[in-house]
């Protein structure tokens, strides 16, 4: 294969050819490393590349899969990192000016987890700063490109993520998913990505944003992808506080089981209070795909869904001013004007306030509890349009004009208030041929549900198959 065919591979597909002796880790890694000296200058999706590193783990791996020590469908592939995954020895600046230099003196637990399962990390990625925007505009190290168009944002906060992940510059990422920031950039760039339950995939060692919201999850070309990382990266840690203690399971198990009699609820509240009309095209066209594949289908009212925004943002803000209180009071001027302005908007929270939302998140998740009740699975467009320019503050949406910032997260908060496994999948394109994603949510721990219906849509369509132009 070509280097650029080698790029376009699936993670399973290269893990299958490495594993029958078809593909060299080096080869792969090498491969790897041309398309991201080709495509760094347009992308600007790393931070940080670790080129040498790489290049000596793929050696290792290569001879370890050769003397029958292969740890798994991970062994040899090359992953990348948002850069605000503690990596030993390596800088971890989560994007911003003020941690430009910060080493961790130990690995997260998917560091490690990656590391034990034979993953190569092959770089840090570009994000929004600290994590708290949904373009990955960074006025420090400049905004990631949108591989379909690179006048275009990638979302974030996620965004090196996403775009790196589309491009062909790694087989798969880590991102996290605070407001949507795993989602949001997946739809954008057209690509899987996955936000587990709340608890299922340990934060230590993750540079917090929010800590009651704050989900670590993968971004990869297809579901079957994600599943491999999830099979990896899952499982109780109890350095991390909030993580779940539960057997372990095979994410890949049931992924080929379809979605026959599946119960598929389209909440009718919020979603479509403000969308482009191309997205809710799109999103009707993907739950007529699911009716043709055998599920059961029903729209549903759930009134409690417009409290989402209220919720999330006084949670998410609060938390986030507590984060970054010692920053705000030091060093303000070293924090970039977007990210600053909202941290300062958090310190003005009244503690009462942070209270009744998470009293409201209460009744909310309890609401929507009894919802799913009747559901096995909703689903709902991942944005309300398509990536917006990298240079528009501002869109046009059905008449309306929208903040960029807060109108990206819009349609993704709701599922981190209750901690649902969320999937985003690709279902179509804008006429300005920028992607379009599809969520679909599932109950808590029920994370096998949404990826095989993820996947069952998948594979009956074809808008992952295609690649950007970068």
């Amino acid at each position: 294969m070509t280097g650029q065919e080698l790029c376009r591979l699936t993670i399973a597909e290269a893990a299958e050819s490495i594993a029958q002796g078809q593909l060299s880790p080096v080869e792969l890694i090498q491969a790897h490393l041309e398309r991201i000296e080709k495509t760094q200058p347009q992308l600007n999706s790393f931070i940080t590349l670790l080129s040498d590193e790489a290049v000596e783990e793929a050696r290792r791996a290569e001879a370890e899969i050769r003397s029958g020590r292969s740890r798994g469908p991970l062994h040899g592939i090359p992953i990348g990192l948002k850069d605000l995954y503690y990596t030993k020895g390596i800088r971890t600046t989560v994007g911003s000016e003020i941690l430009r230099d910060f080493v961790p003196d130990y690995d997260a637990a998917v560091t490690e987890r990656f590391r034990d399962g034979g993953a190569i990390i092959i770089g840090k990625l570009q994000m929004h700063e600290f994590a708290l925007g949904s373009t990955s505009t960074n006025p420090h190290y400049g905004p990631a490109r949108n591989p379909w168009n690179t006048n275009r944002v990638t979302g974030g906060s996620s965004g090196g993520s996403g775009a790196a992940v589309a491009a062909g510059q790694c087989m798969g990422a880590l991102g996290s998913d605070t407001g949507g920031s795993i989602r949001i950039p997946s739809g954008l760039c057209g690509i899987v990505g996955f936000k587990p339950t709340f608890g299922r995939v340990s934060r230590h060692g993750v540079y917090p944003l929010a800590w009651t919201l704050d989900t670590v999850g993968p971004m990869t070309r297809a579901v079957r992808d994600s599943a491999l990382i999830m099979n990896v990266i899952a499982g109780h840690d109890p350095r991390d506080q909030s993580s779940t203690v539960g057997p372990d399971e095979d994410f890949t198990a049931g992924l080929d089981t379809g979605v026959r009699g599946l119960r598929v609820g389209v909440p009718e509240d919020f979603f479509y209070d403000v969308i482009d009309p191309e997205v809710s095209e799109a999103v009707e066209r993907a739950t007529g795909v699911l009716t043709e594949l055998g599920a059961s289908v029903e729209r549903v009212s759930i009134p409690v869904l417009n409290h989402s925004l209220a919720i999330s943002s006084t949670i998410l803000m609060t938390e986030a001013a507590e984060v970054h209180a010692t920053h705000l009071k030091e060093e303000p001027e070293r924090i970039g004007a977007d990210v600053r302005g909202r941290l300062h908007a958090g310190t003005l929270t009244p503690a009462v306030s942070y209270i009744k939302a998470q009293r409201a998140r209460t009744a909310f998740n309890r609401e929507l509890a009894e919802t799913m009740t009747g559901f096995d699975v909703l689903v709902a467009p991942t944005t309300v349009t398509g990536a917006p320019g990298i240079d528009e503050s501002v869109v046009d949406v059905g008449g309306r004009t929208e903040n960029i910032l807060s109108l990206m997260s819009r349609l993704t908060r709701p599922f981190n208030i209750c901690g649902y496994p969320t999937v985003s999948v690709p279902c179509g394109f804008t006429s300005a041929s920028m992607p379009i994603g599809l969520q679909i949510a599932a109950r808590p721990f029920d994370d096998s549900t949404a990826l095989r219906a993820a996947h069952a849509y998948e594979q009956a369509t074809e808008w992952h198959t295609r690649r950007p132009p970068v």
